[in-house]
């Protein structure tokens, strides 16, 4: 624990911290797509692999970890941007003009917003949902209801920007920054986020679609 409190005291310790765990939690999204893709192969795949999921006798460990990764990639994320404001309280007055910024570096806290907000309803409605039915027919049923599917979709929108600026910025915070793999760098990120974000917001879609036409 004391080199964590070592790290945090630090501003690069800090933003060394964000990376981290924001690659970790990268990990985590690729194995839970995976794992959400069998959704497509049936009710009865796709209970068996939830049922397989929750009676791993590691599935404890486990979700202690992402909440801990979770955790500090919000918390140290938001100390490191209260850092940056009083240090810097009134921006720049040409910083919207001069265009250095991308759409995901400029809405990085407020797609962090969203997908804590997310979270939060996801965990509600899927670890703590009616499962009287099975874990298929909830996720069957929230997907066929609009309102979520499109609150999904957005969510997805949001991390998909989250992404493209978060998985290069995590690179560089490391170290790995050069000019001739640097731009490879940024394009592998963008098309990480792309691919999570749409295989995602592809579940619901499918999902409300195959309940218009059972």
């Amino acid at each position: 624990m004391r080199w964590l409190l070592s790290l945090f005291a630090s501003s690069i310790g800090r933003k060394i911290l964000i990376a981290l765990a924001g690659l970790l939690l990268c990990l985590f999204l690729v194995s839970h797509l995976a794992g959400n893709l069998f959704l497509l192969m049936g009710e009865e795949v796709f209970n068996h692999y939830a049922k397989s999921l929750s009676e791993n006798p590691l599935i404890l460990p486990a979700e202690a970890v992402l909440l801990f990764l979770f955790l500090i990639h919000i918390a140290v994320s938001l100390a490191v941007r209260y850092q940056n404001r009083q240090a810097r309280p009134v921006p720049y007055a040409l910083q919207a003009s001069k265009g250095g910024g991308t759409a995901g570096s400029r809405t990085m806290i407020y797609s962090g917003i969203l997908l804590l907000v997310f979270l939060v309803v996801h965990i509600k409605t899927f670890k703590f949902g009616d499962m009287s039915r099975g874990l298929y027919q909830l996720v069957m049923a929230s997907f066929r209801n609009g309102y979520y599917s499109l609150f999904y979709v957005l969510a997805m929108a949001g991390l998909c920007l989250h992404l493209s600026h978060g998985f290069q910025s995590a690179f560089q915070t490391l170290g790995i920054h050069h000019p001739a793999y640097t731009p490879w760098i940024k394009r592998a990120g963008l098309a990480f986020a792309l691919a999570i974000a749409l295989g995602f917001a592809f579940l619901p879609l499918w999902a409300y679609v195959k309940g218009l036409h059972p």
